[in-house]
């Protein structure tokens, strides 16, 4: 799972966005304003942000340009928003974000966005620039700009074999949230065996609070009990 960091200067939002992706296993770090998400960029780079763009301070818009200028821009962000026109949400998308969601945003579409965010691969500006740059001769001189190749249709690229099936015989020609539940059933099952049904302990090795571990849990049908297991 992944590590979000959800950027909104409303609590309620914060605190729903924070429930539903801690339920779905992520670990998520929440900021009230650009100051705050600013200082969590720099401690750590998150695998996706969740970034509003009407906030009191810095706007999110601008902390997008500003991330982009100095080669933070190197994760997926997602802009929020239930103000914003359309020329916005193009601007937004235009300097780096990779969707745009509407508010109030419903949990399908938060949660298809996350996984299409966190499966697209992303590449700073800062890297784009680089490569784009010309190079500089020995004499001084600037060499003409090369261009990477592309893919041609023509002759597509040699792919492995697909293997429709994972660890422990999940297929993989299933929907994604059913591949997810039959990986974290194994996952758990897995840590509850080794720790010996100590909730305590398989929660220090999850990185789950104790409470959204039962939940978890219980939402996948596993008996947590360890009175039943040592029978």
């Amino acid at each position: 799972m992944a590590r979000i960091l959800v950027v909104d200067d409303e609590i309620g939002i914060r605190e729903l966005l924070s429930e539903i992706l801690y339920d779905e296993g992520h670990t998520v770090e929440l900021a009230e304003n650009a100051a705050q998400a600013r200082a969590a960029r720099l401690r750590a780079r998150p695998d996706l942000v969740l970034l509003d763009i009407w906030m009191p301070d810095t706007d999110g818009v601008s902390l997008l340009k500003e991330w982009g200028s100095q080669g933070l821009l190197d994760m997926p962000v997602i802009m929020m928003s239930g103000h914003a026109t359309v020329d916005t949400a193009v601007e937004a998308t235009r300097i780096g974000a990779v969707d745009f969601l509407e508010k109030p945003i419903t949990l399908q579409k938060l949660l298809k966005t996350i996984a299409a965010g966190l499966a697209r691969p992303v590449v700073s500006a800062t890297a784009v620039a680089a490569a784009r740059a010309p190079e500089r001769r020995p004499d001084g001189g600037l060499s003409p700009l090369t261009t990477v190749p592309m893919a041609s249709s023509a002759e597509p690229a040699l792919m492995p074999e697909p293997n429709n099936s994972l660890l422990g015989g999940i297929a993989l020609d299933q929907p994604l949230r059913d591949a997810r539940d039959e990986f974290e059933r194994i996952y758990f099952e897995y840590h509850l065996g080794r720790e010996n049904h100590s909730m305590t302990r398989v929660s220090e090795k999850t990185g789950l609070e104790r409470t959204h571990l039962y939940r978890k849990l219980k939402q996948l049908g596993i008996d947590a009990s360890r009175k039943k297991h040592n029978q």
